[in-house]
């Protein structure tokens, strides 16, 4: 516990108006991971020790919660972590080790038991590689794709309780306010979803225009007269009043249904969505007579490619880089979905870079205009009040090529 010591140390009395450094923040969360792995491992040791039965105490749960005043809800989930450890070596050595996170231990708990318990004991050097590796959503993906082919019977009936889970409900509040709760299956969400950030793109795009206009410049986030959670509850409002005026017999936008198929080996067709939403194959019988199903073969050369000289990425070439690159492949964007985004030639078009799905990424659209954008001088970097703004570090700005 030296190391934990001594970091805590260095930041008591720390002036917090300067500001701290990125690596410093990752430091401490590396730490928070070691510490985390510590105290669930040391949860199971006392929970083996029954020296909290000595004080009448019905679990040992109980007497830390008694001690500590911690909610027992949350001593169980760490007791239950530490318990699963002992069958996941490489698993808690990982976290020790501060190279996972408590999130990710959560996510591979569940598969190393049961059915694919067999299946985890021989992928779990490949799951931690991903966890390593990955964006946190892009693991959680993989890891739902990998239970997929593993336990195809529980995926299924996974996808029939989200179904059957499904609820909404609206209720009139305090001074005539409204209040609400959705649960949706991944199919139902993954629709209400979209919709819903395509129209909160749109109002912020007003939003940023309006801005632009009255300040006479780029505006911060802070700046701008909705918030992002405002915005969100507008395009509601705005999605319903669109409903209310489009006349019944309107035509219906289709879901997507993308078949990823690895082309070498033919094996583990998976199913998910067109934004990269996992799908057990069941889940899609309600949606298949109005739903497009497109198939994606990885890899034979030039498949999906259309005209390389073309401006533009379009038709299928556009959609071999959605389906490929699934979000915004900035490092520092928050996962926006490869449909909100633009295809950026990675060298650029003025320089003669081809339109093709090697010279394609996705980018989301602050992103791609960032990238045209060199970084402001040191002096006029800001802090940003808010996560949704840009945090200029001393890192190496995007290369154009």
């Amino acid at each position: 516990m030296s190391d934990i010591s001594g970091v805590l140390e260095r930041f008591e009395g720390r002036d917090w108006s300067v500001p701290v450094r990125g690596a410093e923040v990752v430091g401490l969360l590396e730490l928070q991971a070691k510490l985390d792995a510590t105290v669930a491992r040391a949860m199971a040791s006392f929970d083996r020790s029954s020296e909290w039965s000595e004080d009448g105490a019905r679990s040992a749960a109980t007497w830390v919660a008694a001690e500590t005043r911690r909610p027992r809800t949350e001593l169980r989930r760490w007791l239950g972590l530490g318990r699963a450890l002992r069958f996941m070596e490489a698993t808690g050595a990982a976290w020790s080790s501060g190279e996972i996170s408590r999130a990710h231990v959560e996510l591979l708990v569940p598969v190393s038991t049961g059915v694919t318990a067999t299946a985890f004991r021989r992928d779990e050097e490949k799951l931690l590689t991903w966890a390593r590796d990955l964006s946190f959503t892009e693991f959680r993906r993989e890891l739902v794709f990998w239970r997929q082919l593993e336990d195809p019977d529980g995926v299924e009936t996974d996808a029939a309780e989200q179904v059957g889970n499904r609820t909404a409900f609206l209720v009139r509040g305090f001074q005539g306010s409204w209040l609400g709760r959705l649960c949706f299956d991944a199919v139902g969400g993954t629709i209400v979803a979209g919709e819903v950030l395509r129209l909160e793109d749109e109002l912020f795009e007003a939003d940023w225009a309006e801005a632009r206009e009255r300040l006479g410049r780029d505006p911060l986030v802070s700046e701008l007269r909705r918030t992002k959670d405002q915005r969100i509850a507008d395009a509601f409002v705005e999605m319903a009043m669109r409903s209310a005026s489009t006349p019944p017999d309107a035509q219906r936008p289709k879901p997507l249904i993308t078949v990823l198929v690895d082309y070498p080996t033919l094996s583990g067709r998976i199913l998910q969505l067109a934004d990269g939403t996992p799908l057990a194959p069941g889940s899609t019988v309600a949606y298949l007579d109005e739903a497009m199903v497109e198939r994606a073969v990885w890899r034979t050369p030039k498949r999906m490619e259309i005209s390389a000289r073309t401006r533009l990425f379009t038709g299928a070439t556009r959609r071999a880089v959605e389906v490929r690159d699934q979000r915004c492949r900035h490092p520092y964007c928050e996962d926006i979905p490869a449909e909100r985004c633009q295809v950026d030639h990675i060298v650029p078009a003025a320089r003669g870079g081809p339109t093709t799905q090697d010279n394609g990424r996705m980018l989301c659209p602050f992103h791609n205009r960032l990238r045209n954008k060199p970084p402001p001088p040191k002096e006029d970097r800001r802090a940003p009040p808010d996560d949704d703004d840009v945090i200029y570090e001393d890192v190496e700005w995007w290369p154009d090529g």
